[in-house]
């Protein structure tokens, strides 16, 4: 029996980004990716999980969705443990720890989720290992403010391209995603460890940007490679299904992505 997940209402949960927090230097930029993107839904996106998914398309964009997202807060989990090991101080390793923890939490609700509507997670999940792996492979930290980097950036371009893809989603979806996307801490974590490293020794500030720098092309790479590879969610995102976007928009998208890393750049006190 497919039963939507026990997520945030609907409506909340779309204004999520726009709602109250403690800010941070993160969170100015995550505000900024967010605002372009609240709307009234329609469409699609004004429906419940069991209306939209009659459409075979579709059902099938959302389950690729959600089984990407899925791997990469299992892969999330993995490197913040491994992150952790690199940890100069007990207090920094136990605050990845929890983090870690966080990120596999987010993980199981989109596994649960998953299986709720009858699709096998493993095999949601599937098709999107190898390109999140050799992303990983190729973008290995060789030091402690390379990983807090690599979180902050890396997690941060997925996180927007996810909450774009949230707008064109049914209510029931689109809470998931949204709550699986809160913050973990990480990103206020990266930062106040990164600019403090910055204060301290203003040399490695250069190797830092070029470092965020290649984890944006790598980043955006990746992404486009695996929407191409995908059919239901380049349909998906096109237009085909869902309301989503048409092409001028995905450029759009794709800037407001690129805005949004600048300014996390600028809060990490490094050139963009």
């Amino acid at each position: 029996m497919e039963t939507p997940d026990h997520a945030p209402e609907p409506d909340n949960a779309a204004k999520g980004a726009d709602a109250p927090s403690a800010a941070g230097p993160a969170d100015d930029a995550e505000a900024a990716s967010n605002a372009e993107t609240a709307a009234e839904p329609t469409g699609i996106a004004a429906q419940d999980w069991v209306t939209a998914s009659a459409d075979p398309r579709y059902r099938a964009a959302v389950v690729d969705l959600l089984g990407a997202l899925a791997y990469g807060e299992l892969a999330a989990f993995e490197r913040l443990a491994d992150d952790a090991k690199l940890a100069p101080t007990l207090g920094d390793k136990a605050e990845l720890a929890k983090m870690a923890s966080a990120e596999f939490h987010h993980f199981e609700r989109l596994r649960d989720r998953l299986a709720a509507i009858e699709e096998e997670p493993t095999a949601a999940m599937e098709p999107f290992a190898r390109a999140l792996d050799d992303f990983h492979q190729q973008t290995a930290p060789s030091d402690w403010l390379e990983g807090l980097v690599k979180a902050y950036v890396g997690d941060s371009i997925a996180s927007d391209f996810y909450r774009e893809v949230a707008v064109h989603l049914d209510s029931d979806t689109r809470a998931l995603v949204l709550a699986v996307l809160d913050d973990t801490g990480h990103g206020n974590f990266a930062v106040e460890k990164v600019r403090a490293a910055i204060a301290a020794d203003p040399r490695i500030a250069g190797r830092l940007a070029l470092w965020a720098r290649r984890l944006m092309g790598e980043a955006l790479s990746q992404a486009q490679r695996v929407v191409a590879e995908r059919d239901a969610l380049s349909t998906m995102l096109v237009g085909g299904v869902a309301d989503g976007f048409d092409l001028a928009e995905i450029g759009k998208m794709f800037s407001r992505i690129t805005k949004a890393h600048t300014l996390r750049m600028a809060a990490l006190d490094l050139a963009s």
